[in-house]
């Protein structure tokens, strides 16, 4: 059994993300996910951005991350949803003993949250719609560069065709793709094993 933290979208605790936790607990593992947002939910990126900025940004998120954590032992698999990766690299960065990272939708430097080094005992992977349209090539590059300059594992998966942000969201009916979120929560079920046996 592998404990993992596991972080929503910027469009707050949808229930795809829950169904996301449930798949993880049903494969034998623990898995914590916070609501950041305290019960908003959206289904429209313009507003939720809105929210976000109107609750006090990235210094308020990281706020309610670290407070989220409080009690969660050292050993964990950190994984988030896009905007819920700031989150992943930020514990990562800060709170020492990570068993590795999963970047759903996309992947930021670490000096997004003010970090300049990469704990080179954890292992990333990286996943990402080839046609996203808030893809970020030169943060994903100065992402992996950060990682593998560290030593640590680091595995990118790109998906063909897919232009949706969250395609692995099943309650998004109009960005969900089945065969790219099968293919995702595969893999990363593989990486949380991968880390189990790390972690022992």
């Amino acid at each position: 059994m592998t404990e993992i933290v596991l972080f929503h979208s910027v469009l707050g605790l949808r229930p795809g993300v829950l169904e996301t936790a449930e798949q993880w607990r049903a494969a034998g593992h623990a898995v914590h996910v916070p609501d950041l947002y305290g019960g908003a939910v959206f289904d429209g990126y313009d507003e939720a951005f809105e929210f976000l900025d109107k609750y006090g940004g990235q210094g308020e998120l990281l706020r309610r991350t670290d407070a989220a954590v409080d009690g969660v032992r050292p050993g964990v698999v950190y994984a988030g949803y896009s905007n819920g990766v700031i989150s992943v690299v930020h514990l990562v960065t800060s709170r020492p003993g990570a068993l590795g990272a999963l970047s759903f939708h996309g992947s930021v430097p670490v000096r997004a949250v003010g970090a300049e080094l990469w704990p080179s005992s954890v292992p990333v992977q990286v996943h990402e719609a080839e046609l996203d349209p808030f893809r970020e090539d030169d943060a994903n590059r100065e992402f992996a560069e950060t990682v593998s300059a560290s030593g640590a594992s680091y595995h990118y998966y790109g998906y063909p065709g897919v232009s949706a942000h969250l395609f692995a969201d099943s309650s998004l009916t109009s960005e969900y793709d089945r065969q790219a979120a099968e293919t995702m929560h595969g893999r990363a079920l593989e990486f949380i094993a991968a880390c189990e046996d790390r972690g022992r």
